[in-house]
């Protein structure tokens, strides 16, 4: 008898709770009424009515399995904690918004029993706020072009064999971009087109920020790309230096230099001036990542477990 565990990082999801465990009941059930399941959620510090929703879930069903967390910690760290806690046969990763419909799981599960160590739903369409849809579809881009195995729209919604997990659960980094870590492993992928629904309970909790820092997260994670970058920047912005200090040196020699260069060499100073900026902004970036590696406090505080 398989055991498919299904981990649901939850923030102030009051209003979706009861009816996404319903559907994922009724998905799992009509794909095999024998599997067994476990259903974990993880309550990343909401501020709603979602604990007490789900500690009445807990209570009533034993394959509900609840971890609270401290405080809140992220949406990567509440997913780090059930992948660490799942113990099913496949680990299955959803939204609690129900953007990702649940029913997808029965193929997901076909997929899986047709040997797919790994099955990624990426969003072929995605019925989100028009700034939200447009500025994925820009990081995704520059995503590909350093990951080329990323699926266009990108993905979250994804089924994971027990041997494909526990090679990721031994990946010792912090600052994880777990979508990098799943393409990177190495297991059988079979990849499911399918439409991120329009969020009907409750506010997204991320705004251009902590989008911004994801995609800063995933972009270092998986490339050493910006480092080349700033090589090759620096090297193109010494090279027109050194040509142009030849033309002033030359101008000089002739006595052909105006007293209106003011302007040439503040542009210089201003772009070679920006250029330094942005490079060692890129550097304070690794740095700081080097950093919090060091210190290695834990991504999440785990306050009470029911199960």
């Amino acid at each position: 008898m398989k055991k498919i565990s299904v981990v649901i990082p939850v923030y102030n999801n009051e209003g979706s709770i009861i009816l996404l465990y319903q559907r994922l009941i009724a998905s799992i059930k009509s794909y095999n009424s024998e599997f067994t399941y476990e259903f974990i959620f993880i309550n990343d510090g909401s501020k709603d009515n979602s604990l007490k929703i789900l500690m009445d879930l807990q209570n009533s069903d034993k394959g509900v399995v609840l971890i609270n967390f401290s405080r809140n910690f992220g949406q990567m760290a509440g997913i780090l904690a059930g992948w660490k806690y799942a113990s099913g046969d496949c680990v299955i990763n959803i939204s609690a918004d129900l953007q990702d419909p649940p029913e997808q799981i029965t193929k997901m599960l076909l997929e899986w029993e047709n040997k797919n160590e790994i099955v990624i739903n990426y969003r072929e369409a995605r019925n989100d706020e028009a700034s939200s849809a447009f500025t994925s579809k820009i990081a995704y881009s520059l995503l590909r072009y350093t990951l080329p195995s990323m699926p266009p729209g990108g993905f979250d919604y994804v089924l994971i064999d027990r041997k494909a997990m526990d090679a990721i659960n031994s990946i010792p980094e912090k600052n994880r971009f777990f979508q990098g870590d799943i393409l990177w492993v190495g297991f059988t992928i079979k990849y499911l087109a399918y439409i991120r629904q329009k969020r009907e309970h409750g506010k997204s909790g991320y705004n251009f920020a902590k989008r911004f820092g994801n995609f800063m997260t995933a972009f270092l994670n998986v490339s050493y790309f910006p480092i080349r970058l700033m090589s090759v920047i620096g090297f193109v912005t010494a090279a027109t230096g050194f040509l142009y200090s030849i033309t002033i040196l030359y101008a000089y020699l002739f006595h052909q230099t105006p007293f209106q260069g003011w302007a040439p060499i503040m542009m210089a100073i201003l772009i070679i001036g920006g250029l330094i900026m942005i490079m060692l902004g890129i550097i304070g970036e690794y740095i700081w990542r080097i950093y919090d590696e060091v210190k290695n406090k834990p991504n999440y505080i785990i306050k009470d477990i029911f199960k």
